[in-house]
């Protein structure tokens, strides 16, 4: 993917209305929040961004159906371990193209009819732009299909599987900067009918509690004046409002994540936050305000704990080359090999796009974090099959 340089900082004129009726400044996170999901100018609430090898950005379910092959064992061992005879549903959060549903659910009717003919698929998708496009796609679903938000979900909770496939880096963040012995929270403002972002108001409780938790707290020199990064307020009351959805079942968190001493290093003083277009990628978040991707890494203890409070149980987390590996993504790549040479083009094409998921480089540092709710727990839980094997 391409890295472009910071660009014109233009206002729309609805972000500059919107701006002005607000004072003329927001917090960084109200500014997220608006540019990528407000349903009119937002880059997911109006549908506008695509996802694919030909749109804006590539996930894993964009390049072939052979992602959600090597996954479907997982999700069924998941939904085996749920009371027989129960109705069990398959979840995707923030689903994008509808892609990944769609892929699961017909391996899961090859591979598992049992299975299939008791689960529905569920989407939780709240921008009407991309709930759109899922509908059409989900037509050729072979499981019954409905769209549904949290709230609606936890006055019946489900049973089964809840997927999180590069969604929580979708959620809006606060940026902090440190400036003197203080840390500000990052603002975005009007300057000259430009935008701008600047280091406000000292962070108060509760954002000063969780950066002592991270180890950012006393300020020290390691990380100097104008050091910025995020903290994801957004994470637990997501992860409490998934966990109201399910009455028993697993949560498959699939992101960019790092431990928070690789987060927060002195070393990264910009943070993690990027913004992405048309297979490009910038590091100025104020770029064509509604055209643009945002997205910043997790945290693993932030988002561990987060869970924690909300009901969740950790099951484990690896890579997700070392998940595919242990799904069976090595077997799939010696069995192209034995291919008809017919077929050449069609077997090399998919032997590149199995090696992206596992390339450092590209997918293959996508971090897997599974948790569990309303089950056994301890030693009487049933380790995910991409841990069952000793790590490599």
């Amino acid at each position: 993917m391409k890295t472009v340089q910071p660009g014109p900082r233009a206002v729309p004129a609805w972000l500059r209305q919107r701006l002005l009726r607000a004072g003329g400044s927001v917090p960084f996170l109200t500014y997220m929040e608006w540019v990528l999901h407000d349903p009119e100018h937002g880059a997911y609430g109006s549908g506008r961004l695509s996802i694919g090898p030909h749109g804006d950005f590539v996930t894993a379910p964009s390049l072939s159906a052979e992602f959600a092959q090597l996954l479907a064992p997982q999700v069924a061992q998941w939904l085996e371990r749920l009371p027989r005879g129960a109705p069990l549903a398959l979840v995707e959060t923030g689903p994008g193209e509808g892609q990944l549903a769609l892929q699961l659910a017909q391996a899961l009717q090859a591979g598992w009819p049992h299975l299939a003919e008791r689960t529905e698929l569920v989407l939780v998708e709240p921008n009407a732009g991309m709930a759109e496009r899922q509908r059409r796609l989900l037509q050729a679903s072979p499981l019954p299909v409905r769209w549904a938000d949290f709230t609606a979900l936890a006055t019946t909770p489900l049973r089964g599987v809840v997927l999180a496939h590069e969604v929580l880096d979708a959620l809006a963040v606060e940026r902090i900067e440190r400036r003197g012995d203080h840390w500000c929270r990052q603002r975005v403002l009007l300057v000259d009918d430009r935008l701008a972002l600047e280091a406000a108001e000292p962070l108060a409780e509760p954002l000063l509690s969780q950066l002592e938790g991270l180890g950012l707290l006393p300020l020290d020199g390691r990380r100097p004046e104008g050091w910025r990064s995020e903290l994801h307020p957004g994470l637990a009351p997501w992860l409490a409002a998934c966990a109201g959805a399910l009455a028993e079942g697993t949560l498959l968190v699939i992101d960019y994540a790092h431990e928070a001493h690789r987060y927060y290093a002195p070393q990264r003083s910009n943070g993690t936050l990027m913004a992405y277009r048309l297979q490009q990628a910038s590091d100025d978040p104020l770029r064509d305000p509604g055209h643009w991707d945002l997205t910043a890494h997790l945290c693993l203890e932030s988002l561990n704990e987060a869970a924690r409070e909300g009901g969740w149980s950790l099951l484990g987390s690896c890579r997700q080359g070392e998940a595919l590996l242990a799904l069976g993504l090595a077997q799939r790549l010696h069995a192209l090999q034995s291919g008809e040479p017919a077929r050449l083009e069609e077997l090399l094409k998919r032997r590149e796009s199995l090696l992206r998921l596992v390339d450092p480089a590209a997918l293959g540092d996508f971090r897997w974090i599974a948790f569990t709710r309303g089950g056994p727990t301890g030693g009487g839980q049933q380790l995910p099959l991409f841990l069952s094997q000793p790590e490599v």
